[in-house]
C-alpha cells in the first residue's frame, strides 16, 4: 500500500510492499469452502477434510489453544507453516482439553470461555461465549447488485495457477467497533479501515503507515482475532463493505486465533499467553531521557548538557546521544567519532558518577562509506540480491548514502554485529536505541533463503533480539529503544512512535498511535517530546512535555533542540514542573508498569479497557487512563480549552478538588502549566520527595494520599517487592495498615471539595501519627 498522495510529488520506499494481484472480471482462482467432513477427533480439537468451490480439497483443524482460545488452520499441506516460522515463531500456542461434540453435520469444540460451532454442510464456522451468545461468524461473501463478490470467503485464491491468499471473512454487526492492529495514527476505532500488516518507515506519525504492525484487532463484542503470519496480512476493517471484516494472507496458509474476553484486559491477558510476556524495564527507565538531537555533538557538549541539567534541578535518568556520536557518512558502523568524543569511557564514568545512564543510537544498516563495509559484504554479513552481491539499498531517501543492510538470518552476521555492540557497554553505555529496521526490500534474498517479503516484518524482531540480548549479556537487562517492531515485540521493552512533526496535530495523531499500540499487547511506549521534526512553539513544547511527563516512558528529542532552557524562561519552568510532578508520582507509575508486565494491560490505555461496556468509551481517543487512577488528556490545540470523557465513577479534579460524577462529559479550561488530569474517588496514590534521578534501588520515602479518605486499597510495587496498603475509615479516624517492604513514612489528605468531613485521626500500622503534606501535589490538605 504505497503512500501515494494525488498531484504531490511522492517517492517509491525501496522496501515498498508488492502488491496482491487482481483478478480480470469472469476470471476464475476462488477456492472457497463449501462441505467438510471429520477425519480425526482427538482431546483438543478436530481435524477435517473440506471441498472447495472449485472442486480441490484443503485440510481444516480447528482446536482450543488455550481456555478461551479457538485455533482455526486452512492449508493444502496439514503440517504447513508460516514462512516467517523459518527463522522465528511468532505464536506459541500451548495444549488445552478441550470439549469436542460430533452429532451429525454439527461439531462443537469448547475451549472453557468460548465454543466454536461447526456447520459441515454447507460450510459454516461461528464461535459463541460461555453462555451461548454468539461473539462472531463467517460470512459467505458479500455480493453487490450485479452479483459480484466484494469479500472473499474461507478459502483461498489462486492467480495464474499459483496460490495468492488464504482468506476469511466476519460478518461484522452495524454499531461493532475494532480497535489494535499496532501503532496506527488513524482514529482508534478501525471500522472502515484497512490496515496492512507491513512495517513503514513512516516519514512521521500522521498517516496509515507505521513502523510497528501487529495481526491482532479486540472486538467490542468480546473477542479478538489474531494471525499468525509474518507476511503482509491486510484487514479490510468494513472498508470494502460495511458489514464485513475480511482478512487475506499471502502465506502457505490461513491460522488464526479466535481468543475471547469479554473484556479487553482478559483479551491481551490471552494474547500474552500465546506470545510473551511483555519485559518490564528497568526503573531508571521510567525517568526522564533527554537527548543531544539530530546534531552534531562532541564529548564537551554533552558534558556541559549534563552539569546544566543537574545545576537548573531537571531530574532526568538518561542522556541519549543520538547519530552524532558516531563518524557522519560512515552509520551505523559503531565507531566512536574520536575527533568529537576523545575519550567516551571516562565521559561515560563522569555521567555515571552524577546519576546519568547513556543511550546510544544505532540502526542496522552500513553505509557504503563505512571503512567496515567491504569487509562485511565480502564475509556475506548483508542481504543479498538475487545474483549473491550485496543489497545496497537507498534506505535513508537520498539524505545519507547508501547503505548495505545486515542478515540476521545469519548467525555469523549476528556474531558480528553484535561484538560492535559489546565494547560500547563495556565502555558504560547502558541502552541502545535501535532506529529503522523497515527497510528489508521485498526483492532482497537472505541467508537462510527467505526472501524480503517473507523477513520484512519479523526482521524488525532480529535485530531487537539480538541487541536486546548482548545489551543483558554485558548490562544485565534487555532494554532497547525501539522504532520498529512486530507480534510479539512486547519483549522489547522500549518502543517510541518515530518521526513525528512538532505541530499540534501531529501530537494528537501520536496519541492515537500510542493507544493502538497498547491495545495490541505492548504496555510500555513512548514518542518524540517536543516532535522530531521542525521546531515547536513554545506553548506546543510545554503542552507536549506534559503529555510525554504522563506517557509510559518519556523521551526529550528533535532535530532541534528540546532542551528546557533554550525555550523562554516561562515555558521551560512549565516543561520542568511536568517532568517534577512526573518524579513525585514515580512510585505510583512504576506500580502501574509492574502490572502491566504481568498482566499485559496497557500502562497508557484507552478508556475501554477498563469501561467496555460503555459505548462512549470506545470513541474516547485524545485521553487515557494512565495506571488504575489518572485519567490523563493532553491539551491538544493552543488554546487551552477541550472536552474530554470522565467514565463512570467519580473523579476529582488534581489541581483543584473539584469533585466530577462520571459517565459523562466535560469541556475543560486549563492555562498553560496544567494539563487536565483526574484522579480516581478514593484512590490511594503513593508519592516519592523529587530527586534527580530514580536510580536502580527501592524509593527511599512514600508518602500516599488519599483522594477522598474512604475505605480503599492498593499495591505498591517496587524493585524490592509488592506492598499492600489498606485504608479503613472509622467515623473520624482513618486506619492505614501497610505489609511489605515499602518505606511508607507518611499519608496525605487530597483537598477533595465535596463528600464527608476529613478524618481527624491517623492511626499507620496501628501507631497514632499526623497527617503530612505531600511535596509538591496541589490540593493536598495541610
Amino acid at each position: 500500500m504505497p503512500y501515494r498522495p494525488p498531484l504531490v510529488p511522492h517517492e517509491t520506499f525501496v522496501a515498498d510492499p508488492p502488491e496482491l494481484p487482481v483478478r480480470a472480471p469472469g476470471e476464475q482462482g476462488l477456492s472457497a469452502l463449501t462441505r467438510a467432513e471429520v477425519l480425526a477427533t482427538d482431546e483438543h480439537g478436530v481435524t477435517l477434510k473440506a471441498t472447495t468451490s472449485d472442486g480441490g480439497s484443503l485440510a481444516v483443524r480447528v482446536a482450543a489453544a488455550g481456555e478461551g482460545v479457538i485455533r482455526v488452520r486452512l492449508s493444502e499441506d496439514p503440517v504447513a507453516r508460516s514462512r516467517s516460522a523459518r527463522i522465528l515463531p511468532l505464536v506459541r500456542p500451548g495444549t488445552h482439553p478441550a470439549q469436542v461434540r460430533v452429532d451429525g453435520d454439527r461439531v462443537r469444540i469448547s475451549a472453557g470461555a468460548v465454543t466454536a460451532e461447526l456447520r459441515l454442510d454447507p460450510w459454516h464456522l461461528r464461535f459463541v461465549d460461555a453462555d451461548g451468545e454468539l461473539l462472531v461468524e463467517q460470512n459467505p461473501g458479500e455480493q453487490d447488485i450485479s452479483g459480484r463478490l466484494r469479500t472473499l470467503p474461507f478459502g483461498r485464491s489462486l492467480a495464474d495457477g499459483s496460490v495468492a491468499a488464504y482468506h476469511e471473512t466476519f460478518t461484522a454487526p452495524g454499531d461493532e467497533r475494532f480497535v489494535g492492529l499496532g501503532e496506527k495514527f488513524t482514529p482508534l476505532d478501525k471500522r472502515g479501515q484497512r490496515a496492512l500488516m507491513w512495517n513503514f518507515d513512516a516519514f512521521g506519525s500522521e498517516s496509515d503507515r507505521s513502523h510497528k504492525s501487529i495481526p491482532l484487532y479486540l472486538s467490542s463484542r468480546g473477542y479478538g482475532v489474531l494471525v499468525d503470519s509474518g507476511m503482509p496480512v491486510e484487514f479490510d476493517i468494513c472498508q470494502s463493505t460495511h458489514s464485513c471484516v475480511q482478512i487475506v494472507v499471502p502465506d502457505d496458509l490461513l491460522d488464526y486465533y479466535l481468543i475471547a474476553g469479554p473484556t479487553p484486559a482478559e483479551l491481551l491477558d490471552r494474547y500474552n499467553g500465546l506470545t510473551c510476556r511483555p519485559e518490564l524495564p528497568p526503573k531508571w527507565a521510567f525517568g526522564s531521557w533527554i537527548s543531544s538531537g539530530f546534531f552534531i555533538d562532541t564529548q564537551e557538549h554533552v558534558l556541559e548538557r549534563a552539569r546544566k541539567i543537574r545545576e537548573r534541578g531537571i531530574p532526568c535518568d538518561v542522556l541519549h546521544l543520538d547519530c552524532y556520536w558516531q563518524v557522519a557518512g560512515a552509520w551505523s558502523d559503531l565507531r566512536w567519532d574520536t575527533d568529537n568524543f576523545p575519550d567516551p569511557a571516562a565521559m561515560m564514568a563522569i555521567l555515571a558518577d552524577q546519576g546519568f545512564k547513556v543511550s546510544l543510537w544505532m540502526n542496522p544498516y552500513l553505509s557504503q562509506g563505512s571503512p567496515l563495509f567491504a569487509e562485511a559484504a565480502e564475509a556475506g554479513y548483508f542481504l543479498r540480491r538475487a545474483n549473491g552481491s550485496a543489497y545496497v539499498a537507498d534506505v535513508w531517501h537520498g539524505t545519507h548514502p547508501a547503505s548495505g543492510i545486515v542478515d540476521f538470518t545469519n548467525p555469523a552476521a549476528s556474531a558480528w554485529f553484535t561484538g560492535l555492540l559489546r565494547p560500547l557497554l563495556a565502555q558504560g553505555a547502558a541502552v541502545f536505541k535501535t532506529d529503522f529496521a523497515e527497510g528489508v526490500p521485498a526483492d532482497a534474498v537472505a541467508y537462510n533463503g527467505m526472501t524480503g517479503v517473507e523477513l520484512h516484518n519479523v526482521y524488525s524482531l532480529l535485530f531487537n533480539d539480538a541487541v536486546s540480548a548482548v545489551t543483558r549479556e554485558v548490562a544485565g537487562h534487555g532494554l532497547v529503544w525501539a522504532r520498529s517492531s512486530y507480534l510479539g515485540g512486547q519483549r522489547h521493552s522500549a518502543q517510541w512512535s518515530g518521526d513525528v512533526a512538532s505541530t499540534w496535530p501531529a501530537m494528537a495523531s501520536t496519541l492515537r498511535g500510542g493507544l493502538s499500540h497498547g491495545l495490541s499487547g505492548v504496555p510500555f511506549w513512548s514518542h518524540d517530546t517536543g516532535g522530531f521534526h521542525g521546531t515547536p512553539t513554545p506553548d506546543l513544547y510545554v503542552r507536549w512535555a506534559q503529555f510525554g511527563a504522563f506517557s509510559p516512558l518519556f523521551r526529550f528529542h528533535g532535530t532541534s533542540s528540546r532542551l528546557p532552557w533554550d525555550f523562554p524562561a516561562e515555558a521551560e519552568r512549565d516543561a520542568v514542573d511536568a517532568v517534577r510532578l512526573r518524579y513525585r508520582l514515580l512510585p505510583y507509575l512504576y506500580s502501574a508498569a509492574v502490572v502491566a508486565a504481568r498482566t499485559g494491560a496497557p500502562m497508557m490505555r484507552a478508556l475501554l479497557v477498563d469501561t467496555p461496556e460503555d459505548p462512549a468509551a470506545w470513541h474516547a481517543e485524545l485521553e487515557y487512563l494512565l495506571g488504575p487512577d489518572l485519567l490523563v488528556a493532553p491539551m491538544t490545540n493552543p488554546d487551552g480549552r477541550r472536552h474530554l470523557y470522565l467514565p463512570a465513577g467519580d473523579w476529582v479534579d488534581f489541581w483543584s478538588g473539584e469533585l466530577h460524577t462520571g459517565g459523562r462529559h466535560l469541556r475543560v479550561v486549563q492555562p498553560l502549566d496544567r494539563l487536565p488530569l483526574f484522579v480516581r474517588h478514593g484512590a490511594l496514590l503513593p508519592t516519592a520527595p523529587l530527586a534527580d534521578s530514580i536510580g536502580d534501588g527501592p524509593f527511599p520515602e512514600i508518602t500516599v494520599v488519599s483522594y477522598g479518605a474512604i475505605t480503599s486499597r492498593t499495591t505498591i510495587s517496587d524493585v524490592d517487592g509488592d506492598t499492600a496498603v489498606t485504608v479503613i475509615r472509622d467515623g473520624d479516624t482513618l486506619r492505614v495498615e501497610t505489609s511489605g517492604p515499602a518505606r511508607v513514612r507518611g499519608v496525605a489528605l487530597a483537598a477533595v471539595a465535596a463528600g464527608p468531613p476529613a478524618p481527624r485521626r491517623l492511626l499507620l500500622n496501628g501507631v497514632p501519627a499526623a497527617f503530612v503534606p505531600a511535596d509538591g501535589l496541589p490540593a493536598v490538605r495541610d
